[in-house]
């Protein structure tokens, strides 16, 4: 009964953060499949699914019965991963053809969507740490899934308002990048990797608005498509970079020990990887291929360190787990 006692403390703890490893396991899931390993991705699939259902039950009880508690959590950036991870859980359904389970989620994801933002926004300060950025990610994970959506359901409003989410996500990295303590490149617990995976996720839903209009759609005339490639090119130049300096980061300051905001370190890594595999198809760079893979064995090893520290810190009720 101990051992349950604290299971029930440490999940009673939960900050609103705990959404980064739905996210994290989803875009495993996303890569996994892109490499070709199916049997992997439907399990890290089903593990999304799983961890999702289990948020959105705690989400709606605290709504219905901690109200205070809900809006003073709503108010955090981590708020923002209640979006993040239902559109990424979308993203990875619509692979095996759920489109109508997908479409679901990104209709409740538009619907959390603009409240969360305009709380989380409302209440920003000077020096935040990496989930300032979730604004960004929040509003590229709406625009890769409608743009994915609008590719297999052959639906061009989607990929038009995917167009629109995806230059305002741009336009919300450049608003939350001044308010971002730049120590935390060298203090930050491991939410400060979504500084890149920002980037990662912008570069995804680049590459996803260019499938989608070399696809039956007619979308995008040559001048648009120059930009979109343009765009899409540097956002993912700009992640690598963005990688290899918090990976260097890393081995000058390292941060050993497990941290619920360790699984905002998983969710960039993923996302860059399965960034460089999408932007390798839909710009035609076959040799991106290669460092694509590597870097998703890499986010599956981070995934595993962490989830096993998540499950050590559960047995002792931690309540950073």
């Amino acid at each position: 009964m101990s051992g349950f006692s604290g299971l029930r403390a440490w999940w009673a703890g939960r900050p609103p953060a705990a959404g980064a490893a739905v996210m994290a396991t989803g875009i495993l899931s996303v890569g996994l499949h892109l490499t070709g390993d199916e049997t992997l991705s439907r399990v890290a699939l089903v593990l999304t699914g799983l961890g999702w259902i289990a948020l959105a039950a705690d989400f709606a009880l605290r709504l219905a019965g901690e109200r205070q508690r809900w809006v003073t959590e709503a108010e955090s950036p981590g708020a923002l991963t209640a979006v993040a991870a239902t559109t990424v859980l979308g993203t990875g359904l619509s692979t095996p053809g759920l489109q109508t389970l997908a479409a679901a989620l990104l209709a409740l994801s538009a619907l959390l969507w603009p409240v969360l933002l305009v709380l989380v926004m409302g209440h920003w300060k000077r020096r935040m740490p990496g989930a300032v950025f979730l604004c960004c990610v929040a509003t590229q994970g709406l625009a890769v899934l409608a743009a994915t959506l609008a590719v297999a359901e052959g639906t061009a409003w989607l990929a038009h308002t995917a167009l629109v989410l995806f230059w305002l996500g741009l336009v919300l990295y450049g608003v939350a990048l001044p308010r971002f303590d730049a120590r935390q490149v060298l203090e930050g617990p491991g939410d400060h990797w979504i500084a890149g995976g920002a980037l990662a996720i912008s570069a995804l839903a680049g590459a996803k608005l260019l499938l989608a209009g070399d696809g039956r759609l007619y979308l995008w005339d040559g001048d648009d498509r120059a930009v979109l490639v343009t765009a899409t090119v540097v956002l993912l130049v700009l992640d690598l970079a963005c990688y290899v300096v918090l990976l260097a980061a890393e081995a000058v300051r390292p941060r050993p020990g497990y941290d619920m905001r360790r699984w905002a370190t998983v969710f960039p890594m993923g996302m860059t990887a399965v960034a460089t595999l999408s932007v390798a198809a839909a710009v035609g760079l076959p040799w991106l291929r290669g460092p694509g893979r590597v870097l998703v064995w890499v986010a599956v090893a981070a995934w595993l360190v962490t989830a096993a520290g998540a499950v050590r810190a559960a047995r002792a009720g931690g309540g950073d787990g």
